[in-house]
């Protein structure tokens, strides 16, 4: 069976969310936030201390964006990956990888220096400027849904989706999200009302084998 080492509403959320999306059995291993530092027997899963870590056989995975493509294609055929055919394969990769590395990492910035550093080491200026960095980037989703589309490619809900989802997710835990477009939010909307991503979301709270 797949596990999946996880935080609430962490990065891991994406494979999370994604396992549900493909309907496959799981292990959900709830971990407190950070593992590295509160679990600290974690490290002898995953040296780095970070989250998500999936192992599936003899796989073992770290990076969440990653873990989503790997999901669909080892675990599909599924209308959940794009495939290299597609007129949107190349938006499709861009899209997976841009959730993360573009609109994910100012925002830890944010968490960081705005809620997790103790009182002393918080710095507003750092984290409002990392702010505006992620909003300003958010600008390249509002780009892409300008035509009314409903998803980012293909027509059809994705691991893209899910990738720059949950960046969306991590803007509303930050309250970020008063700033989203007419169109974004709509389009969180969507995404939120999914039957799988609720299913995710109940999850957490219950970690026990997904059959």
């Amino acid at each position: 069976m797949i596990e999946l080492w996880h935080c609430a509403d962490a990065r891991s959320f994406r494979p999370l969310w994604a396992l549900e999306e493909l309907g496959v059995p799981y292990r959900l291993h709830l971990l407190p936030f950070p593992p590295r530092v509160r679990q600290p027997d974690y490290l002898e899963q995953n040296p780095l201390g970070t989250i998500p870590l999936l192992v599936d056989g003899a796989t073992r995975m770290t990076e969440s964006a990653a873990i989503c493509d790997y999901l669909a294609h080892r675990h599909g055929p599924t209308p959940l990956a794009v495939a290299p055919d597609e007129a949107d394969y190349g938006a499709y990769l861009d899209w997976l990888h841009r959730g993360e590395a573009t609109l994910t990492f100012p925002q830890t910035l944010v968490l960081r220096y705005r809620l997790l550093e103790p009182e002393e080491r918080r710095l507003p200026q750092v984290a409002d400027d990392y702010a505006r960095w992620f909003l300003s980037r958010l600008r390249s989703v509002d780009a892409a849904l300008a035509d009314g589309r409903a998803y980012l490619c293909e027509d059809r809900f994705t691991m893209a989706d899910i990738s720059v989802g949950y960046a969306l997710l991590l803007a509303r835990t930050l309250k970020l999200d008063g700033d989203f477009s007419p169109a974004i939010a709509a389009y969180w909307q969507r995404l939120s009302a999914r039957y799988r991503y609720k299913a995710a979301r109940a999850a957490q709270k219950n970690p026990s084998p997904r059959p």
